[in-house]
């Protein structure tokens, strides 16, 4: 058992006990020696200033005479929870194109003196977390930083907005609903209030936001799962339809296992092959994510959408002809 773990154990002891604890019985819980209980002990009362009265005859207990009840104070995790929690950091700072780098540093730094303090000093070698960034876009952190606020504080925002498509700049004011990390970028769904309708917005498109004193208008989670997440892709809308999708039998082994809709159906056919239907609303973003299949995919149904992939496979091959 490590440190921080008998110290969790001996304080859990200690606060339920109406009487003293003898040092036979907190070596037997803690399955220590007598030395390191009468360690653990110092510590617990001289540096987290925990009220522990006793002796070793008589046994030790907590003295709450004047009424309090003592708790340990600040952040008290084991190293595994430590590490898990070092990890996950890793993962956003190295996963959000930089942009949470700076404001995730402190809470680096702090977890990393707490894992040094139950290490005695081991170095923690972070660099052996790898998280490798894949087609991110690089965001405004002062824009990123206003829209993570605008939705935490239920406040309204303005801001300056290129559409992908045309490039248009347009200037936009909605009230925030969620942000969304979804293929490692980073997305604003909000009711906009110019055109009176829920909208998602990329982040890095986003400029000169600015943060309102206006709240913001709250939309229920079951409409916004209705419009936002009811069909295939950040930009979904409410489905259309369903699409089937059949993989050969080599490449079921990893579409079977793979998340593409909270409401897909999938089945293996007698010949090994892998049967996936999902439902969609516009298919851009679920044609893009066939092909990438190539060959090892085929679109069944709807016809419209059959028609869309071959009419897409037959351009990309044009590129090549001649």
């Amino acid at each position: 058992m490590e440190r921080i773990e008998r110290i969790h154990a001996l304080h859990r002891i200690l606060s339920a006990a109406r009487y003293p604890v003898t040092v036979q019985r907190l070596q037997e819980d803690l399955e220590c020696s007598r030395a390191t209980v009468y360690r653990d002990l110092a510590y617990l009362r001289d540096y987290l200033m925990a009220p522990v009265v006793g002796n070793g005859e008589a046994g030790f207990r907590y003295d709450h005479s004047d009424g309090d009840r003592f708790e340990l104070p600040g952040l008290w995790l084991s190293s595994e929870e430590l590490h898990s929690l070092l990890a996950a950091q890793q993962l956003l700072v190295r996963s959000g194109g930089g942009v949470l780098s700076n404001a995730l540093a402190p809470l680096q730094h702090r977890i990393e003196k707490l894992l040094d303090e139950h290490a005695g000093g081991r170095r923690v070698p972070v660099e052996r977390v790898r998280v490798i960034p894949h087609r991110t876009r690089k965001l405004d952190e002062t824009a990123f930083r206003i829209v993570a606020t605008a939705v935490l504080d239920r406040k309204q925002i303005s801001f300056e907005y290129r559409a992908r498509s045309t490039d248009e700049k347009t200037r936009r004011t909605v009230s925030p609903q969620r942000l969304t990390h979804y293929r490692e970028n980073w997305y604003l769904d909000a009711w906009d209030h110019g055109r009176e309708a829920l909208r998602s917005f990329a982040v890095d498109r986003i400029g000169a936001a600015k943060l309102l004193d206006e709240s913001a208008r709250d939309v229920p989670d079951a409409e916004l799962d209705r419009q936002l997440a009811s069909s295939y892709g950040i930009f979904s809308g409410e489905p259309k339809g369903w699409a089937t999708i059949v993989f050969s039998a080599k490449a079921a082994r990893w579409v079977a296992d793979e998340h593409w809709h909270s409401q897909q159906q999938g089945r293996f056919l007698s010949d090994g092959r892998y049967e996936l239907k999902v439902p969609y609303s516009t298919g851009r973003e679920l044609l893009m994510d066939v092909m990438h299949y190539g060959a090892d995919a085929e679109i069944l149904e709807p016809s419209s959408l059959r028609e869309q992939a071959r009419a897409l496979l037959s351009l990309a091959l044009s590129n090549y002809d001649g």
